[in-house]
Order: C-alpha cells, then structure tokens, then sequence
C-alpha cells in the first residue's frame, strides 16, 4: 500500500472506527496542531469540462512529530481536530519500524470496511437500475 492510498483510507475514514483501531496514541509533539479551515473544491462538467468553483469544504489537517522522529501529516474532512491527529500519527507510524504492525491493525480493517460500505452502496443503486428495451412490433 503506497502512502496516496493510505492516506485516502484515513481521511475517509469513520472517525469512531478509526479511534477504535488506535486507541492509545503514542507520545508526539506537534510540528501543526489541528487547525480547521477551508478549501476550494472544483468540478468539471461530465467530468472532463472546464473546471468552475464548486464551492469550499471544512477541513482539518495536522502535523506532528513522534520521539522516534518520524513525521505525519492529515487532512480530514469536517472539524474533527481527533480524526486529524489520529490519521497524522497512523501517517508517521507507517513510515517507520512499525509499519507492518499498524498496516495490519488498522489500515486492513478500515480498507475492508470502506470496501464493504463500496459493496452495499452499489447493491442500492443496482437495485433501482431500470432496464429499457424495445419490443419488435412485426410491423415490417
């Protein structure tokens, strides 16, 4: 797992679930307490368009430092200051000795949840799916 795709994994993480996984946190200082503030989000129209401002979204991103010397960084949608600073220490955790370990207790649980909640959305949105059809009328 390369670190864009863990670092998505926790920042759409549920912040409880994420709490629950790592409960203790080891000890860190911060080099960036939880700071909330604001970003532009930009769209496109199809998905291939021009891009427009969409609008801004409420983000909170963090960084620290654990003894070990080991750095982390989060953003985290919403005002959640504990869901930034426990994704900023999984950050830093997987970035050393100990990566395997956290990769295993929680990044393997939080993706097979995340591919769970993927799974039962798509069974919804496949359960209102319309098929249209012609019938031929033999009027040929």
């Amino acid at each position: 797992m390369n670190r864009q795709t863990w670092m998505g994994l926790l920042a759409r993480a549920e912040p409880s679930r994420l709490a629950a996984l790592l409960p203790d946190l080891p000890p860190h200082s911060f080099a960036r307490p939880p700071e909330i503030g604001a970003v532009m989000v930009r769209g496109r129209a199809g998905g291939t368009g021009t891009p427009f401002n969409l609008g801004e979204m409420t983000v909170t991103r963090c960084a620290l430092r654990l003894e070990g010397g080991d750095v982390g960084h989060a953003y985290v949608q919403g005002r959640d200051k504990h869901h930034a600073t426990r994704a900023a220490i999984v950050d830093a955790l997987m970035q050393g000795p100990q990566a395997g370990a956290i990769h295993d207790a929680v990044l393997t649980p939080l993706a097979d949840a995340e591919t769970a909640r993927r799974k039962m959305r798509a069974e919804k949105a496949a359960a209102t799916k319309v098929e249209f059809f012609t019938m031929v009328r033999g009027e040929d």
